[in-house]
């Protein structure tokens, strides 16, 4: 049901013309794309810093509260322009990439390391002053970090392979892969 759904709207949303647009132009599609993925690499180039200090792996010396401050900005403005362009690249192939098990994967991951994100700042904002010099974050900071760079590396990863079509609707698929991707029956 849910996928039927899915792809309904996917087929609605390419049947708009800014989505074939995108799609078929010679040079904007791939403008999106080196776009989305320079600010993947501003995004996460910052939250990698601010991890690495959590984990004590990197500036130890440094105060982490200063750290997270100064580098929240850029991230920030690399996720806010990630996530745009990421709508866009979704907007111009919304059929191809509703079934994809890559980009099911990706979203779930994005939505786990989003909510991570939330619990990590309210955790940071809570004890920051007891250990900002310290070289290591708290145990439960330090999980959050740890956590943070498992979830953006997935993310990343399964992203890529959005691209490739291994198991796509289109191939034989074991029912239940094809349930996961998201593939309706004609």
């Amino acid at each position: 049901m849910i996928n039927e759904l899915l792809m309904q709207f996917a087929e609605w949303l390419y049947a708009t013309g800014g989505s074939r647009s995108i799609e078929e132009s010679y040079y904007l599609y791939n403008w999106i794309e080196a776009t989305h993925v320079i600010t993947i690499m501003l995004c996460l180039g910052m939250l990698v810093f601010i991890d690495l200090r959590m984990l004590g792996l990197a500036m130890p010396g440094v105060s982490a509260v200063k750290i997270s401050e100064r580098l929240n900005i850029p991230m920030m403005i690399g996720f806010v322009i990630m996530f745009i362009t990421g709508l866009l690249l979704f907007y111009a192939k919304p059929t191809y990439t509703i079934q994809s098990i890559w980009f099911r994967v990706k979203m779930v991951m994005l939505l786990a390391a989003f909510v991570n994100a939330v619990i990590f700042h309210k955790r940071l904002k809570a004890s920051a002053s007891s250990w900002e010099y310290e070289p290591k974050a708290p145990r439960n900071l330090q999980i959050c970090a740890a956590l943070s760079l498992g979830l953006w590396a997935g993310v990343v990863m399964t992203g890529r392979l959005i691209a490739y079509d291994w198991f796509h609707c289109y191939r034989e698929l074991p029912a239940w892969l094809g349930a996961a991707a998201g593939c309706v029956a004609d």
